[in-house]
């Protein structure tokens, strides 16, 4: 097995009680989808995210009435709460008020006249800001002068406010510099890493729904992980916010960067496969979602190939014709029936797993 790829030293911040950049590992981050002025919804969301594996959650902050709900929602979360700021410096200021760990303001629609205050009250509060420029909001004269949101665009962006904070005596920050086009995605950040040595948020935004997303995610994201460039990622989805951890930490489970939760593997069936595999791995999959301990499971459709190809393996399944076989790093530990093969399964993986109560 590789090793993981070397990591940028970047300076590190720290985000309620998590700690990013200056060595920690990659942080997972999400962002609810519920309306924010509804605090006992928004925090059901937050506390099943965390079940999944999030580490810091962003919520929207539209109005005076969302901000409101902000104190009730910091106070019941189990994940530092970042507030996400538009066009409003005083929701800003707001947000800070109710104890949130951290902004994130985009500085194409925030009035400069306001940074100063609102760099004060976020240094009062030992928050951090979280500078997020977006291919959609570049300011106008970037895009007249690059010829629209180009890379180098979004980077120069990003840091001319960073440089804001610091003539504000200000650097409690990260960057994010996010395109829905990849190719300029990966560019921004790489000219953002060799600018500054902020820790760095990764992204591609609004690339879609699950599939698309995780493709997207994986080359832009992962391209960059490869590259040692990123501190924390989120991998965008159009949908439930949940179904992002696990493509996250599919790709850093992948990059050998983070070893959190299940990874399953599996075939992806021939005519030699003689049982319904997609079941079994839905089954598997869905019985596992909560197992935070590294693991390897495979699930093969073949008894003659399965335990070899599946040998790293710390535990899997093969089945054919009714029975199937249990097995443990390559080595076929039991023989069963094809209908007790999940919970053989199971009970191998029972005294392996440290498994977090459901929320």
């Amino acid at each position: 097995m590789e090793e993981a790829p070397s990591r940028k030293k970047t300076r590190p911040v720290m985000v309620g009680k998590v700690r990013i950049g200056g060595g920690a590992p990659v942080v997972v981050q999400s962002m609810t989808s519920t309306d924010t002025r509804d605090a006992g919804r928004t925090l059901r969301q937050i506390r099943r995210l965390t079940a999944a594996g999030c580490e810091i959650v962003r919520v929207a902050v539209p109005d005076e009435e969302a901000a409101a709900a902000l104190g009730r929602i910091v106070k019941g979360a189990p994940i530092p709460v970042i507030a996400d700021i538009h066009f409003r410096p005083a929701l800003a200021l707001l947000a800070l008020e109710a104890g949130v760990a951290g902004i994130r303001i985009n500085p194409g629609n925030m009035p400069r006249r306001d940074i100063g205050e609102i760099c004060r009250a976020a240094a009062d509060r030992k928050a951090v800001i979280r500078v997020g420029v977006n291919a959609g909001s570049l300011e106008k004269e970037l895009l007249r002068r690059h010829g629209g949101p180009r890379a180098e665009a979004l980077a120069e962006s990003a840091l001319n406010h960073v440089r804001l904070l610091e003539d504000h005596g200000f650097d409690a920050v990260k960057i994010s510099v996010k395109s829905s086009d990849v190719p300029t995605t990966i560019k921004a950040y790489r000219l953002l890493s060799g600018a500054c040595d902020y820790p760095l948020h990764l992204g591609v935004t609004e690339a879609g729904t699950v599939v698309p997303a995780a493709v997207k995610s994986a080359l832009g994201i992962g391209t960059l992980l490869m590259e040692g460039i990123g501190d924390t990622i989120r991998v965008s989805v159009t949908g439930d916010p949940v179904s992002e951890i696990p493509l996250a930490y599919a790709i850093l489970r992948a990059l050998n960067i983070r070893k959190v939760g299940v990874d399953i593997i599996s075939c992806p069936t021939c005519g030699r496969c003689e049982i319904d595999l997609v079941r079994l791995c839905r089954r598997v999959e869905k019985l596992l979602r909560g197992v935070k301990t590294p693991l390897k499971v495979a699930i093969m459709g073949c008894v003659v190939n399965g335990p070899g190809e599946a040998a790293e393996a710390d535990v899997g399944i093969a089945g054919g014709r009714g029975m199937g076989l249990v097995f443990k790093k390559g080595r076929v530990v039991a023989k069963v029936r094809e209908g007790d093969l999940v919970e053989a399964l199971m009970n191998e993986i029972e005294g392996l797993t440290v498994k977090d109560k459901e929320v």
